[in-house]
């Protein structure tokens, strides 16, 4: 039989090594979330990579606790600028993608297919759609 310490240094390995791999898990899932972003968009992801930004724990759709993970990232849309920008990952699933907004360029919107639509931060009816 094995002592009292012994099992909870294992547990707590298990517990370590289990987080460490979620983690790999997570930030797979968030890199493919931002190289989408900014592809859709026709932006460059700086550095090709993201970085973690903090963990909590959150409650999904079924109320389940799960690791509620965010990521910042760096884009740029002329190739001379660097632009912030941060995703949320609840387990493997993208909640929030938040890019920064460009005053100078004004409203977007953008055509996706079907006639269906994709906003920016800001709309305009005015102003006709753009495509890519």
């Amino acid at each position: 039989m094995m002592p009292w310490l012994e099992s909870i240094g294992l547990i707590m390995l298990l517990l370590v090594g289990w987080f460490w791999f979620d983690g790999f898990q997570s930030r797979a899932a968030a890199m493919r979330a931002a190289h989408a972003a900014c592809a859709a968009d026709g932006l460059l992801l700086l550095d090709d990579t993201v970085a973690l930004a903090s963990v909590r724990l959150g409650r999904d759709d079924a109320g389940r606790l799960r690791l509620r993970r965010t990521y910042d990232f760096e884009y740029s849309d002329t190739g001379d600028n660097r632009r912030a920008a941060q995703l949320t990952l609840l387990g493997t699933e993208l909640l929030l993608l938040r890019l920064a907004t460009v005053a100078a360029s004004g409203p977007r919107l953008r055509v996706v297919g079907d006639g269906e639509a994709a906003t920016g931060s800001q709309t305009s009816a005015a102003q006709p759609p753009r495509r890519s």
